[in-house]
């Protein structure tokens, strides 16, 4: 009786753990959100404050990388997962790193906020990233609700937008390209924008890293460096 207790007690522990990884996970996430939309906002609307603030304020999404880091890690070694438990926490291991990274940007964008919003940047420029910014938040807010969801197609959906941040990336630079050549008075102001549209490019591929971890986690499948329309084959027809 003794040992079943036991069991039943080592069991709701190692539950408790996970739980605690999938949750941490989830207000990592929340917080890198805030912080991308908060750094947006104050490139576009040219506040340097705020823009400062998002700069400083990354050390609390590293602190919580470190501490998942650990967490899963510690897991894995006095548990031994096996199957869909294992992958969960591989899963979380790498999604933290992109989080950070999407945290790195977003403190990247704060900075160039601060810069730009005391220079005389023109509102063409400024209107260059509105629509890029747009679509990497709804493409950041959707790949945290198919993380929390385990939304496999959600996943296949925003892995495939990525090729729309791609293309307006493409067309961003080829226009400040021209603005520069067009007058060389263009060029500090162009640079700091395209810088910025550089950072939401990267959030955007780091979106799409996380909804393929997403899929590997729920499928068990890593599909990685595979064609897009095989995946789609592959993954949704065998729904």
């Amino acid at each position: 009786m003794e040992d079943m207790n036991t069991t039943q007690h080592t069991s709701q522990q190692y539950n408790h753990e996970l739980e605690e990884a999938r949750s941490k996970l989830m207000a990592m996430g929340g917080l890198v959100e805030a912080q991308v939309s908060n750094a947006i906002k104050a490139l576009l609307e040219r506040d340097s404050t705020l823009g400062e603030k998002v700069a400083y304020s990354d050390h609390e999404i590293n602190a919580m990388e470190v501490f998942l880091d650990e967490h899963c890690a510690e897991i894995i070694a006095r548990r031994q997962p096996a199957a869909s438990d294992l992958r969960l926490l591989i899963t979380i291991i790498k999604v933290i790193t992109d989080l950070e990274r999407i945290g790195d940007e977003a403190e990247k964008i704060g900075r160039y906020a601060v810069e730009m919003g005391e220079s005389s940047t023109s509102n063409e420029l400024h209107h260059s990233l509105r629509h890029l910014s747009q679509h990497v938040k709804i493409m950041l807010h959707d790949t945290l609700d198919s993380l929390a969801r385990m939304d496999v197609k959600q996943s296949m959906q925003v892995v495939d937008n990525d090729r729309q941040v791609d293309a307006e990336f493409d067309s961003i630079s080829r226009q400040l390209i021209t603005h520069m050549m067009e007058d060389p008075r263009n060029i500090k102001d162009s640079l700091n924008v395209t810088w910025c549209a550089r950072s939401m490019e990267r959030i955007g591929d780091h979106c799409k890293n996380i909804c393929e971890y997403v899929i590997y986690l729920v499928k068990g499948k890593d599909v990685r460096h595979t064609n897009l329309e095989k995946v789609r084959e592959e993954i949704l027809g065998t729904d």
